[in-house]
């Protein structure tokens, strides 16, 4: 997520999975696709505090955790773009190492929700036209995850879309230094996945989850909300 006001860099391609990345991908071949549209139709975004996730953590967070977010988050949205390649991909961002929040991170496109905006999916929509050149004749909206709060004191709604190939990327090199594809099979398949725990600042334990790939790590806010999609994706629909 970042905060990018004006391309700068004209005519980058996204960088698309290799051959060996993709052979690494153990999980049977599923469609992704058909099953993200069957659980996300008809959802909107949920800003009520009682439905915030925090980042890993599938569950509202208790009494206890939810003392690390701010009262007051400071809204903010993210689009998830799935490209429809014959092998769904995830389309992110490397932030710019020289930013002072999260640099270098691996990140989706998005940022705070401005006044102007006519909700989290035109912000996140703005946002990735102004991070990376991505048009929105290209994109169309899925669905919303849960609102994901973060501490660094934003509440992130995910804004999940389909993204037709063909687009060319511009990136702004203030805020994104590069972008990447991830097969989608791969992020979901658990063998890809590393469970590491650290201690948060109430002094208790947390799980967060790592994926590898290649000489990147995808973690942070970033691996929850992909977590937070595959649970919806395989676990049952609620009643």
């Amino acid at each position: 997520m970042a905060e990018a006001e004006v391309p700068e860099t004209a005519g980058a391609m996204p960088e698309a999975p290799k051959k060996g990345d993709r052979a690494t991908a153990g999980a049977a071949p599923r469609d992704w696709a058909g099953i993200i549209r069957a659980r996300l139709a008809g959802t909107v975004p949920r800003h009520a505090r009682e439905d915030w996730l925090i980042p890993g953590l599938f569950e509202p967070g208790d009494a206890r955790r939810r003392r690390l977010v701010p009262e007051e988050p400071v809204p903010a949205a993210v689009l998830i773009p799935l490209i429809e390649r014959p092998d769904l991909t995830v389309l992110f961002t490397q932030r710019a190492t020289r930013l002072r929040n999260h640099a270098g991170q691996i990140s989706f496109p998005g940022g705070r929700v401005e006044p102007s905006d006519h909700g989290a999916a035109a912000a996140a929509l703005r946002e990735a036209r102004e991070e990376i050149g991505l048009e929105e004749r290209f994109v169309s909206i899925i669905g919303y995850l849960p609102d994901h709060v973060v501490v660094t004191g934003f509440r992130i709604t995910p804004v999940v879309a389909s993204v037709q190939p063909g687009f060319e990327l511009s990136l702004d090199s203030r805020e994104v230094q590069d972008t990447f594809e991830v097969p989608l099979g791969y992020l979901f398949d658990p063998a890809n996945q590393r469970l590491n725990r650290r201690s948060s600042v109430a002094g208790d334990e947390v799980e967060f989850r790592e994926i590898p790939f290649g000489n990147r790590v995808i973690w942070g806010a970033t691996a929850g909300m992909l977590h937070t999609l595959y649970r919806v994706c395989t676990e049952p629909p609620a009643p």
